[in-house]
């Protein structure tokens, strides 16, 4: 393969989705809404006297390292794929490496509340009328 097939003078280095997250096209665990917010994680500390436990044999990647220089404020899903210029569904997968390693909190959206019924509205406004 010749030194140029990896890199497009517009893009800059060409590297495909799927090398960034192994092959793999979804986080297994529960999804990323897209306002959800994600916050670096403080690393657990080893308690005096303890040894710490071995690291699991892996290794984050620099977009991993990327992501969580980017959460040391709040950001959502989308803020956080549009700042890296990845597309959603890797950064769903590596948020989900991430996750899985209890190196971020997601924050999940509040559900929408309920809104009144028509007839209560029509009291309100009955109400305020009557004031």
């Amino acid at each position: 393969m010749a030194d140029g097939a990896w890199y497009d003078d517009a893009a800059g280095p060409v590297v495909r989705p799927y090398a960034l997250t192994g092959g793999r096209t979804h986080y297994t665990g529960d999804d990323f809404d897209l306002v959800a917010l994600i916050a670096a994680a403080e690393p657990p500390e080893a308690a005096a006297g303890e040894p710490a436990l071995a690291a699991p044999a892996w290794a984050p990647g620099p977009e991993h390292h990327m992501i969580l220089e980017l959460c040391r404020t709040p950001l959502s899903v989308a803020e956080i794929a549009s700042d890296l210029e990845l597309p959603l569904g890797v950064v769903r997968v590596l948020l989900g490496d991430l996750l899985d390693r209890s190196l971020i909190q997601v924050r999940r959206p509040a559900p929408v509340a309920q809104f009144p019924s028509e007839r209560v509205l029509k009291e309100v406004i009955d109400g305020i009328r009557a004031l």
